[in-house]
């Protein structure tokens, strides 16, 4: 194998990886993918939800074939304090337009069923080896250094995750800053499909998708999240990596106490842990992304930085597909004039300021800076769960006027803060 010289080598078989080999296979490139885990997502722990308009534009009807697990119905958002929280809760109507979609799923099995998409269009792949170096000649990317051997191939496509060594090592990625990423933690719990359907409110395929700020995270910058699958819950914490060291609680631990909260224990109890993982989370979007290209090479997926969380939703996959999706068209027309320059790959930049990727990360991206407010996870969940916590609670004593009560709540907040908050919120999107 070490003769040959492929089209293209592509390191990591995650989402972004496998739907290039796929894009490129199909046009009659010679593509081999290398996967350092075991199968392709042995590695990928991320919660599990993917936005299907990416994907769809590329496979179209994916998901009547695809191992999804739900369809996701129900978005639920949660202001979480230590003994109680304030949620809101939409029920979304059908959508009878599948890019309006999103479904959760289960990365072990989703990945592995993308990468046999991949491979029946022609594309090869090597699981449960590492690429240890890049192979480097007078500048320009021609291969991969792995398993002891040399691997020549006119562009490679770094799909390698967060921590991106490869791109560091090239200079493209900057070292991980504590700032710009999250350390996640999850659980996969398994419960019986009716208990799931009984205890969400859903029936037959229907998923729910469930943020929480505040008491997850410790008060700090994270959140927790959950998310429905057929026989299975996904349930873990993001907390900000810089804000670990001034945490009282260890990650884990804060998991466990989330775990336990009077909101969520009824929710999983009885269910059995299958699975516990932690990962780190691109967080800090425009402010985070790397070089792009080079000569012979282009970065993708999380190795790029493509996630956006937006507070309400968190999106990474379909930045994944739509990131791989430019990066095969580039090199395609690359592999065309047989030209695998930078100045040539810089399609693949050009592309993706046209796509909605780079459009979305410019809107929201006063968003890190936003969501970096302390206040949010500590301040607010205690004022929205005191306001409504006092319009519920009837006790005989005689009533005050609404306004006063919610002014009695952000008076705890402080009325400056709530102004400086609102101005930031408001440009921030």
């Amino acid at each position: 194998m070490s003769d040959d010289t492929f089209d293209t080598i592509i390191v990591g078989a995650g989402i972004a990886g496998s739907v290039a080999a796929y894009i490129l296979a199909k046009a009659g490139a010679d593509v081999l993918v290398i996967e350092r885990g075991n199968y392709a997502g042995s590695k990928n722990m991320t919660g599990g939800r993917i936005y299907a308009h990416s994907l769809e534009k590329i496979m179209p009807g994916f998901a009547r074939e695809a191992p999804v697990e739900r369809l996701i119905t129900r978005e639920k958002i949660s202001f979480m304090t230590a003994e109680d929280s304030v949620t809101l809760d939409y029920h979304a109507k059908e959508k009878n337009n599948p890019t309006e979609e999103s479904y959760s799923i289960l990365r072990g099995q989703f990945d592995p069923w993308l990468m046999g998409k991949a491979e029946a269009a022609g594309a090869q792949f090597i699981t449960g080896i590492r690429v240890d170096d890049l192979w480097v000649e007078d500048g320009k990317v021609v291969g991969v250094k792995a398993g002891g051997d040399e691997l020549r191939s006119n562009t490679v496509i770094l799909a390698d995750g967060c921590n991106s060594i490869l791109g560091e090592k090239l200079g493209m990625v900057k070292p991980i800053s504590a700032e710009s990423v999250g350390v996640g933690v999850k659980e996969l719990i398994k419960l019986p499909q009716d208990q799931i359907e009984a205890r969400f409110n859903i029936r037959g395929n229907e998923g729910v998708a469930w943020l929480f700020a505040g008491m997850p995270s410790n008060k700090l910058m994270g959140g927790g999240f959950l998310y429905t699958n057929q026989s299975t819950v996904s349930l873990g914490i993001v907390c900000g990596l810089h804000d670990i060291e001034s945490s009282t609680k260890s990650v884990p631990q804060m998991l466990e106490d989330f775990k336990n909260h009077p909101t969520i224990k009824p929710l999983i109890e009885g269910g059995e842990v299958i699975e516990y993982s932690a990962h780190l989370v691109p967080e800090a979007g425009l402010k985070m992304m790397p070089k792009l290209c080079r000569d012979g090479v282009v970065i993708v997926g999380d190795a790029a930085g493509f996630c956006l969380n937006m507070g309400f939703t968190i999106r990474g996959m379909d930045l994944a597909v739509a990131s791989a999706e430019a990066a095969a068209q580039a090199v395609l027309q690359a592999r065309e004039k047989n030209d695998y320059s930078q100045a040539s790959l810089s399609v693949y930049e050009k592309l993706l300021e046209e796509s909605f990727l780079m459009q979305d990360l410019k809107l929201y991206n006063k968003l890190p800076n936003l969501l970096g407010t302390s206040r949010i996870y500590n301040e607010y969940p205690q004022m929205v769960s005191g306001i409504v916590s006092d319009l519920f609670t009837v006790n005989g004593r005689p009533g005050i006027p609404l306004r006063r009560n919610i002014m009695k709540h952000c008076k705890k907040v402080g009325y400056i803060n709530l102004i400086k908050d609102a101005v930031k919120g408001g440009r921030a999107i």
